[in-house]
């Protein structure tokens, strides 16, 4: 290296040097410049005007202790959602047994074990997240678009073929029920009133006679005989409105099955009876065994029955009205609409005649008196028709809004007198309603009385 370049590296180390000498000056000038002290209090006052994170999470606090109006009608809301949501757990409604907490299956309005969720064809659970039902029952989607027989709806299973490879059913048509034959002969109990079979699913109730009740029909039942003087009352106005009032004081009284029969044994008159006996119309003295306080239920029976004999005596043709315990309001009143007007008959002197003729126009009665009833319950204020004069629906008990069952029931136990299909009864009544609707009903009994005939 020369000492030139070396001369000119010493003046480039000086050079720096001095540099950085004046860069402290400057910064250390600079420095001095601002004022610490006032930067100190505008940070302390920044702070004090920001609060801290702690001061906004009490400030939060203090906000949701004190709620506004919307947060309370959401809280309210929400209360109010979990106080009708269902629990999560409860009973199966395939099996029947408790579900604990967990893994359930929620689905056609009930919940489920996820085993018990199964496939009425196939009988394997479902667990695609989309099936198909058909009335109560549920299927794979793929099982449903099979062909499959018709479902009992008495045992819940398919309708088997008979010898010849044939489905063969029975039914109630009125009620759409279709089950399978076997349970015409094994024992299946069905109703006493609205001959509905008993199901597997739906227990009735049975009564000290051996009759079975269904718990639709037991809502309106009449149980004893005190409990039937308003009905009885009511088909008394209902025959006087019809200009065929009944002067003499007839005792009614409701009975068991057996105390009917014996009734029934002990009567001299000859009488024309369906194949089960619901009333009788007696003029003979006996002494019968009546229900003077109804059952009380208990174990899907009912028990502590009192009955008590009641001498009749003979004051006029007819010696009391019986009728059968237990049957809802509506079919009591028809029944008992029947025999009155076998009273009636007897009283006014209309003898020997023919099972069909007398018969005939007693069922002609309680039509009559279960069209006034169906119409009353429809809201008409028309309790008559052409048809069959009756007096208006003022003279009826004031029974309150009826169900929708029973006013089905009406239309079935009319439905049952338009189709019986004995001679006396089904066509007896067929003939004198034709007559009724054609003539009137006094032209008719005038004829009936006449000729001991149907006018046609």
């Amino acid at each position: 290296m020369s000492l030139s370049e070396q001369d000119q590296n010493g003046t480039n180390v000086i050079d720096d040097d001095s540099q950085s000498e004046e860069d402290e000056q400057l910064a250390k000038a600079l420095q001095e410049s601002y004022p610490f002290a006032e930067d100190e209090q505008l940070a302390k006052a920044l702070q004090e005007s920001c609060p801290s994170v702690e001061d906004e999470l009490l400030a939060k606090a203090l906000q949701e202790s004190c709620p506004s109006e919307e947060d309370e009608l959401l809280a309210k809301a929400l209360h109010e959602s979990l106080l009708e949501s269902p629990p999560q757990y409860g009973i199966c409604a395939g099996c029947n047994t408790e579900i604990s907490p967990g893994k359930i299956l929620r689905c056609m309005d009930a919940i489920w074990h996820a085993e018990c969720f199964r496939c009425h064809a196939s009988n394997l659970p479902i667990k695609d997240r989309e099936f198909s039902t058909s009335g109560k029952h549920r299927f794979h989607k793929s099982c449903h678009k099979k062909p499959h027989p018709p479902i009992c709806d008495v045992c819940k299973n398919f309708i088997p073929k008979n010898s010849a490879g044939l489905i063969e059913c029975r039914e109630r048509p009125f009620w759409k029920q279709q089950f399978c034959p076997s349970h015409e002969h094994d024992r299946t109990p069905q109703c006493c009133s609205c001959e509905r079979m008993e199901t597997r699913d739906r227990k009735y109730l049975l009564l000290d006679d051996g009759r079975k009740l269904c718990l639709e029909c037991l809502d309106s039942a009449v149980m004893d005989t005190n409990e039937c003087q308003p009905l009885y009352i009511e088909i008394q106005n209902f025959y006087e409105g019809l200009h065929m009032k009944v002067e003499q004081k007839i005792p009614m009284l409701l009975v068991q099955r057996q105390a009917l029969n014996v009734a029934m044994d002990g009567e001299k008159n000859g009488h024309h009876h369906m194949r089960e006996t619901r009333g009788l119309c007696l003029s003979e003295e006996q002494t019968v065994t009546t229900i003077s306080r109804g059952p009380r239920m208990a174990d899907n029976q009912f028990i502590d029955m009192i009955t008590e004999p009641r001498r009749l005596i003979r004051r006029c043709e007819v010696t009391a009205i019986l009728v059968l315990y237990g049957l809802p309001r509506l079919l009591t009143g028809s029944i008992l609409a029947h025999e009155m007007m076998h009273a009636w008959l007897r009283l006014k002197g209309y003898p020997n005649l023919s099972p069909e003729v007398e018969e005939g126009i007693c069922q002609v009665l309680a039509h009559m008196w279960m069209e006034s009833e169906i119409l009353s319950a429809s809201g008409s204020d028309v309790a008559s028709s052409s048809s069959s004069s009756s007096p208006s629906s003022s003279s009826s008990s004031k029974k309150g809004k009826r169900s929708e069952f029973e006013k089905k029931l009406g239309e079935f136990f009319k439905h049952q007198i338009e189709t019986d299909e004995t001679s006396a009864y089904g066509d007896g009544f067929r003939k004198g309603n034709e007559a009724v609707l054609k003539y009137g009903l006094e032209t008719t009994l005038k004829h009936i009385q006449m000729t001991k005939n149907f006018p046609y």
